[in-house]
């Protein structure tokens, strides 16, 4: 099957390749210059990670290269400032210059964490992300924004840094069991409903094939999603305008994500999230029924959770307050006014925000 590439453009533009046995591509987006490449991976991912060292040493035509792994905790718990430190102690005992490179290989998680590794270690190196499972590849290793979680909540601590390049080789999904398969889906979903309507409808035509890496269902709606999102972060790569639309579900999400400690998956969380966000949009008066009650059966079909805790609101509210998307204190959601048509809400009275969670609570 013939590759796709998605560009994104601005201030540091690079390509998005989508294809199938592309891992080649990795050295090829690396300047000739590079001598030392850290390839950040997951303990699941050891073996592979190795034969992806053996692609870059052998693929150098320019002098030698020296490759080295860095083996960090899965999901969430890799996304520390320990384990960010570990990754910069190996990179200064090997001597790591500012033509260096890191690669992040794997999952959402991992690449967020390679993606810091890289704008910080000597203020910034070169990056390219492999992303292996369905999130990484919509969503966290396109667009720049790299970063670790604190006791505080997630993503407190971060950068903005473009790689060099994503690649996207759906081979690397197929290990992948199909709950994390379906819950990295849920930003496929979550695109579906704030920019490309015809992600909808493929779920709702065949839920099952949607969500099947191998299909050519999944490889369509994946392919708009990362187009909905090299659009909106080439016009607004720091977040300063359009690219807070991406943060549809993500408000109430990141809240359940720390109040289960990262034990759910971000897909699973922001599930909830987006029904709520519909439901809060809906109580606004700035969504339809019929658009709201198209949330709930789309992520039902595809086994994504859509309730919560009742008793967690009052820790959830708290934590919504923290969270970075807030400005001067006051909570910011993205809403929609229509399927495709996201807006912002601001400061929300209390009881508007605990009227909308009885939708999701039980």
């Amino acid at each position: 099957m013939s590759t796709t590439t998605i560009s994104v453009t601005g201030e540091t533009p690079y390509d998005v390749t989508i294809g199938r046995d592309i891992l080649d591509g990795v050295s090829a987006a690396l300047d000739p210059g590079v001598r030392k490449v850290l390839v950040v991976h997951p303990p699941t991912l050891a073996a592979r990670a190795a034969e992806l060292r053996d692609r870059l040493l052998s693929d150098v035509a320019n002098g030698p290269r020296e490759v080295l792994l860095a083996e960090v905790p899965d999901a969430e718990q890799g996304k520390r400032i320990e384990v960010a430190a570990f990754c910069w102690q190996v990179m200064g005992q090997a001597d790591f210059t500012r033509t260096d490179a890191v690669v992040g290989y794997g999952g959402g998680a991992v690449t967020d964490l390679a993606g810091f590794v890289a704008a910080t270690w000597l203020r910034g190196v070169q990056l390219v992300q492999v992303p292996t499972t369905v999130l990484g590849l919509v969503d966290a290793s396109v667009g720049g924004k790299t970063g670790i979680n604190t006791a505080e909540g997630k993503n407190l601590v971060g950068a903005f840094w473009a790689p060099r390049a994503v690649i996207g080789d759906l081979d690397e999904l197929a290990s992948l069991s199909p709950n994390e398969a379906t819950a990295g889906f849920a930003e496929v979903v979550k695109a579906g409903f704030i920019w490309a309507p015809e992600i909808l409808d493929i779920i709702e035509a065949d839920p099952a094939r949607a969500v099947d890496t191998t299909t050519p269902e999944f490889r369509r709606a994946v392919e708009l999603a990362i187009d909905m999102k090299a659009q909106v972060v080439s016009d607004d790569f720091r977040e300063a305008g359009q690219r807070e639309i991406l943060n549809y579900g993500h408000t109430l999400g990141h809240a359940i994500e720390h109040a289960e400690r990262y034990r759910w998956r971000h897909g699973a969380a922001i599930s909830v999230g987006m029904l709520y966000a519909a439901e809060l949009s809906r109580l606004a008066g700035r969504l339809s029924d019929t658009a709201a009650e198209r949330h709930r059966p789309i992520l039902e079909s595809l086994g994504l959770p859509t309730s919560y805790r009742a008793g967690a609101w009052p820790q959830l509210l708290a934590t919504m307050q923290r969270d970075k998307k807030s400005r001067g204190g006051m909570l910011r959601f993205i809403l929609l006014d229509d399927i495709a048509k996201p807006t912002v809400l601001q400061a929300p009275d209390e009881s508007l925000l605990f009227a909308a969670y009885q939708e999701v609570g039980e």
